[in-house]
């Protein structure tokens, strides 16, 4: 049986160029966590070219460092035309996240919708603790 779908596939907006990431200093101590709710994320299957929708959600514990919200928003919204697999989008939201913020403790959701009677949740883990896990 010959696969659909191809290593280029698989790989396909990992290393797409997107907005950077920009942060403000925290004023407050550690100990707080932030949640960020994105209800209209879109990206494209890079295969088929049918759009995937979805809700990202971002929970973090700031360090010495906070996201701004509208780098966060374009950012983002780059990922709208680009083809990339669900997967692959969580997994790079939280690298870029990590990279930018420094935090302590970050987590990534990913809840797309049905499209073919096939619903998806995707969920990446850091902790500054060395360790990146999937739920």
């Amino acid at each position: 049986m010959k696969r659909s779908y191809t290593d280029e596939h698989a790989g396909a907006g990992v290393r797409a160029l997107l907005p950077e990431i920009e942060t403000w200093p925290n004023q407050y101590q550690t100990g707080y966590e932030i949640e960020i709710e994105m209800p209209e994320f879109t990206s494209v299957c890079p295969k088929t070219g049918l759009p995937d929708h979805g809700t990202m959600t971002l929970r973090y514990i700031p360090d010495k460092l906070c996201l701004e919200l509208k780098s966060l928003k374009m950012y983002a919204l780059a990922y709208r035309n680009l083809g990339i697999f669900q997967e692959n989008v969580v997994n790079r939201m939280l690298a870029d996240i990590v990279r930018a913020v420094k935090p302590i403790e970050a987590t990534v959701f990913g809840d797309f919708a049905a499209r073919g009677g096939i619903s998806t949740r995707i969920t990446a883990s850091y902790s500054r603790r060395g360790s990146r896990r999937a739920r």
